[in-house]
């Protein structure tokens, strides 16, 4: 080590046995996983030269392979960041007296937060990314929040890409940091009603938020603790409720929510609970008046409903129906006005956006007409208005920013999406395809290509899924993949279970013991396009991260002669071994997703069956090119770096493997957007060189 960057690295293998209900299983890579790794989110320059030289020998491989086609990858790099509009910022929000909007400026990798008086243009500079990033290998604004009375702003800062934030306060008349750091948080800060104390969330040794605390602008000394997890299987987050009167504090995993309210006008009440956790059982909460208005799948609501409670009486028992359970109906999320309950939903696998007049009861849809598109909801600061912002965009339609009037329903285009260097979405077809599962269920497939492209086999194609936590995949607006799509490929997302695409149960039927599922819903997809024309069988380049990440290593053992090659971003392979470590910052949240190996056979038996990492196998594998971060707290680093060394080992064939770790970031990878371009295109060079077409 480190062997010449013409040369694959080879891991030593240093077996470790471990033995849990029975089974004895030796990991000949354990040793990648930096014992103090805590440390290393810390200070990555901690981490062990051995595993520094191994992650630095892959990354010169993947140099190496990559060095033919340089100008590939400037070309990539400069045609996406032509697509990039740099002077670009969002529609102003209104509060009160001022309007407050996110701006960029020409050849700034960050953004700046600002405002303006709400009837003049007379720009107040709140805080620039760009000269906070100044000196730092990776930055990120995590929360930037003004106060109340707009004298202050509270903002978090990530110089390590570990998600461990520092919080700071400023004065915005004078432009002056008046109080902070103050380390350890973890990114969420809202404001009491007095402009004067702030709540934060702080994170463990273990990197979970788990502390809810209460800041007085300037006190010294230790933060009075709101609220503490016990639960390591929960974390916390902040919100604030319509009209802020309330700071929210919610404690979660992936299927069972709690809620606690706090008075942001007495900060140093006790927080309120409005309903005792109860496990399978989510909620969330909106304000209007003295009424409650709650999102939840109780009571079997499978894709949820609506229920009131008045706020002096929250429990479940004081539930009413306002929205009852519709089954096919998934209401999404929910925003309340003065006047006007919002709603979006998704029928069909497609949202839509519902409003009700709170004083007629009378309901109306928004919704658009393409065969598949995004439609997101834009939260605002005011309550007492009419006003909705949306946003809508297409896989051909760049994303327009809507304000709507709900009393006369009028719609008013406030920006359409620039794209500098010019797109016409003429010259483009998007379709809604469904392809069948091995059991029957009707997958969705978006599919994005150029009119132009043929549909007899001939095309490459790039095909995209995630399905976990039941995220959905949008089939939104992409500047950056018409890189490919120009190219000649069919750009293509496999809705399948284990996201929310089709509904809640869509997720259900995609996690524990149904999580594989959601591997036959992508090879069936892939499979579907093969039949209908858009590609052929070894000309697909497969695509996922984190857990779309361990979809990849799923299919890769599989079906790999599907696929020209695979795209593994910060890939989720080691599932066994980090279900089975406690200790890790996601392992007990992620329980009720995945199984709780330590204590249930039949979990470890399931998961043992499917993990990527424990079924690498001697046999021919597809092109892969896999990513990690060293700091990243979500998917550790080790994950893809045993996951690759492993199938170096055993693999039959030839075909390029690369890692490549980012050794200054995290999850996202590097920051900046122009940054993060140049890892788009790395990743895009791999696809175009492995389907002949670089």
């Amino acid at each position: 080590m480190p062997p010449s960057c013409s040369t694959p690295p080879v891991a030593a293998r240093k077996p470790v046995t471990t033995t849990l209900h029975g089974h004895a299983r030796s990991d000949d890579y354990a040793w990648l996983k930096d014992p103090d790794w805590q440390r290393v989110m810390r200070e990555p320059d901690a981490l062990d030269p051995a595993i520094r030289a191994y992650l630095e020998a892959e990354n010169a491989h993947t140099e190496a392979f990559l060095a033919p086609h340089a100008a590939l990858r400037q070309a990539l790099h400069a045609e996406m960041r032509g697509r990039m509009k740099e002077d670009d910022s969002t529609v102003p929000a209104p509060d009160g007296a001022w309007a407050y909007y996110v701006r960029y400026v020409e050849g700034g990798e960050h953004p700046l937060y600002c405002r303006t008086p709400r009837d003049d243009h007379a720009e107040t500079l709140l805080l620039d990314g760009n000269r906070e990033a100044e000196g730092e290998a990776y930055f990120k604004v995590g929360d930037c929040e003004h106060s109340p009375d707009h004298r202050r702003l509270a903002y978090t800062l990530d110089t390590k890409g570990s998600e461990r934030y520092r919080l700071f306060v400023r004065d915005i008349a004078s432009g002056a940091v008046i109080d902070g750091p103050i380390d350890d948080a973890h990114g969420d800060v809202i404001w009491a009603a007095d402009g004067e104390t702030l709540f934060y969330t702080v994170i463990d040794e273990n990197h979970r938020p788990y502390q809810v605390r209460r800041h007085r602008v300037g006190a010294s000394g230790a933060d009075p603790v709101v609220y503490e997890e016990a639960d390591p299987g929960f974390f916390i987050r902040l919100g604030e409720s319509e009209g802020r009167r309330f700071v929210m504090i919610s404690a979660h995993d992936h299927t069972t929510s709690e809620v606690h309210l706090v008075e942001a006008t007495r900060p140093e009440s006790a927080p309120r609970l409005v309903a005792a956790r109860e496990r399978g059982i989510e909620y969330d909460v909106a304000l209007r008046g003295r009424m409650l208005y709650i999102l939840t799948n109780a009571d079997g609501a499978t894709d949820f409903k609506i229920v009131t409670a008045p706020l002096d009486a929250p429990g479940p028992e004081a539930w009413r129906d306002w929205l009852p359970h519709e089954p096919g109906t998934y209401v999404l999320s929910q925003l309340l006005f003065a006047g006007h309950h919002v709603r979006r939903e998704r029928v069909g696998g497609l949202p839509r956006i519902v409003v009700t007049d709170l004083e007629s009861g009378e309901a109306h849809t928004i919704a658009f007409e393409e065969e598949a598109y995004d439609l997101s909801l834009v939260p605002g600061y005011e309550f007492e208005t009419a006003a909705l912002r949306f946003v809508y965009s297409s896989m051909t339609t760049p994303q327009q920013t809507f304000d709507y009037d709900m009393r006369t329903r009028v719609r008013t285009l406030r920006k359409t999406r620039e794209v500098p260097s010019g797109h016409e979405p003429a010259d483009y077809v998007t379709r809604r395809l469904v392809a069948a599962s091995h059991d029957g269920a009707q997958v969705p497939v978006s599919v994005l290509h150029r009119r132009t492209t043929p549909l007899d086999g001939s095309a490459p194609l790039l095909l995209y899924g995630y399905g976990a936590y039941g995220h959905a995949i949008p089939a939104a607006f992409s500047t950056n993949r018409l890189s490919l799509v120009d190219r000649g490929f069919v750009y293509a997302i496999a809705h399948v279970r284990g996201g929310s695409d089709c509904g809640y149960g869509w997720y259900l039927d995609g996690k524990l013991a149904k999580k594989t599922n959601t591997f036959a819903d992508f090879i069936a997809a892939a499979e579907h396009l093969i039949a209908a024309g858009y590609t052929a069988r070894g000309r697909i380049a497969a695509h996922g991260g984190s857990a779309g990440g361990m979809l990849m290593g799923a299919v890769a053992n599989l079906r790999p002669e599907l696929f020209a090659g695979i795209v593994a971003e910060v890939p989720f392979v080691d599932v066994l071994n980090t279900m089975c470590d406690a200790g890790l910052p996601l392992t007990p949240p992620e329980w009720p997703e995945w199984g709780n190996p330590v204590d249930d056979a039949d979990a470890w038996r399931t998961i043992a069956a499917y993990a990527p990492y424990e079924n690498v196998a001697a046999k021919a594998y597809p092109a892969i090119f896999a990513t990690a971060g060293l700091t990243d707290p979500r998917v550790t680093y080790w994950e893809p770096a045993k996951w690759v060394a492993k199938l170096r080992r055993l693999k039959s064939d030839d075909n390029p493997l690369l890692l490549h770790t980012n050794m200054e970031a995290g999850h996202g990878g590097a920051s900046g957007r122009f940054r993060r371009l140049e890892e788009v295109a790395m990743a895009y060079a791999f696809v175009l060189a492995v389907s002949g077409r670089a």
